[in-house]
């Protein structure tokens, strides 16, 4: 291997695509895909979830605690402790913007700083979505009355606690935690003070 570890962009070459489900929120497409194989390439049937992408944001209070909230997901059979987080539903909307709607939607608060954190592909075998996590900080309670926003289904019941980080991250290796952002989110933000926050990208980095 030479050059440094780091991801590229990388597109083989597509022979054929069909779009063989559309849903509410995601579709699954088929593509027909050349792979190498021995000395030539191979036509290889693959199934891509195409996902519009999401935000999550690791909330950080001035006591080192981090704010989770907990909602029932259908798909894995729990109810999660998660960090807040919200689909890219808002065509044009800045990244940061809609982290700043879904802190307040979802868990009421506003932030005063704001740094990029962590940006990942959850589910990069099957799925095109991409994820970037905020730390948000200097963080603001709004009263309920000021925030114009019906929580239903899912969100209808979403109790928030604070939890300290380090007692985070415990629960992250214990296996307590599995919500991928509040994971991700969670051990980056330990890692990132542990180096002083030196390290933190800008609110608006461009996504590699």
């Amino acid at each position: 291997m030479s050059g440094p570890v780091r991801d590229v962009p990388e597109r083989w070459t597509v022979t054929g695509r069909e779009t063989v489900f559309e849903g509410h929120v995601f579709d699954v497409r088929r593509d027909q895909v050349e792979m190498p194989r021995g000395d030539g390439v191979e036509v290889v049937g693959r199934d891509v979830i195409v996902h519009p992408g999401s935000v999550g944001i690791l909330a950080l209070d001035d006591r080192d605690r981090v704010l989770l909230l907990r909602q029932y997901r259908h798909p894995v059979g729990h109810l999660l402790w998660e960090a807040p987080a919200g689909l890219r539903d808002v065509a044009g909307e800045p990244l940061h913007k809609l982290a700043e709607r879904e802190l307040l939607e979802e868990a009421g608060y506003r932030a005063d700083r704001w740094d990029t954190l962590v940006d990942v592909f959850p589910s990069s075998g099957m799925s095109d979505e991409r994820v970037r996590i905020f730390l948000a900080r200097d963080l603001t309670e709004v009263p309920a009355e000021e925030i114009d926003f019906e929580r239903v289904h899912e969100e209808a019941d979403m109790p928030v606690v604070w939890v300290p980080l380090e007692e985070a991250v415990r629960k992250v290796l214990t296996g307590e935690v599995h919500n991928m952002v509040a994971a991700a989110g969670i051990l980056a933000a330990h890692a990132a003070r542990a180096g002083g926050y030196r390290d933190l990208r800008p609110v608006d980095a461009p996504e590699g």
